[in-house]
């Protein structure tokens, strides 16, 4: 079995403010039209303010990850970043590094194996619009 590497980009505007993207079906179309059957693949945020991880993509959860994240690290608090920059989004800088830049999921015949329930998920926690970019790195064959 020859093993293969693929690295790519998935690209897509955000509107910030704890913004929720799904990108399930994104990477599962990395997989198939690239004809992996079996691998990894890894997903990373280039940024400071946006984070991976995965949900339910669910209405529920997509209001309660927000608040829960405005309950741990609240907006409305100066912090020592936003004295150095003045841009208002220090706690958007500590909610990605507190929920983390990658994530790395095992596909077997074609299929990312995630729960039923489970869908990847892009998290914009900056206080602006932005052009946002994941890298992907795929290990299969």
């Amino acid at each position: 079995m020859a093993i293969h590497f693929l690295t790519g980009k998935i690209e897509f505007h955000t509107n910030g403010d704890s913004e929720i993207k799904d990108l399930t079906a994104d990477v599962e179309k990395v997989i198939e039209e690239n004809n992996f059957t079996e691998g990894n693949i890894l997903l990373f945020v280039p940024g400071s303010t946006a984070a991976l991880t995965t949900i339910e993509f669910e209405p529920g959860l997509l209001k309660d990850y927000p608040e829960f994240m405005e309950r741990l690290i609240p907006s409305g608090k100066i912090y020592h970043h936003d004295m150095t920059w003045h841009d208002g989004n220090g706690h958007s800088h500590l909610r990605a590094a507190l929920q983390g830049p990658s994530l790395h999921i095992p596909f077997l015949n074609g299929k990312l194996i995630l729960g039923t329930w489970q869908q990847i998920i892009f998290i914009d926690f900056d206080t602006r619009p932005r052009e946002r970019t994941v890298v992907y790195q795929v290990i299969g064959a």
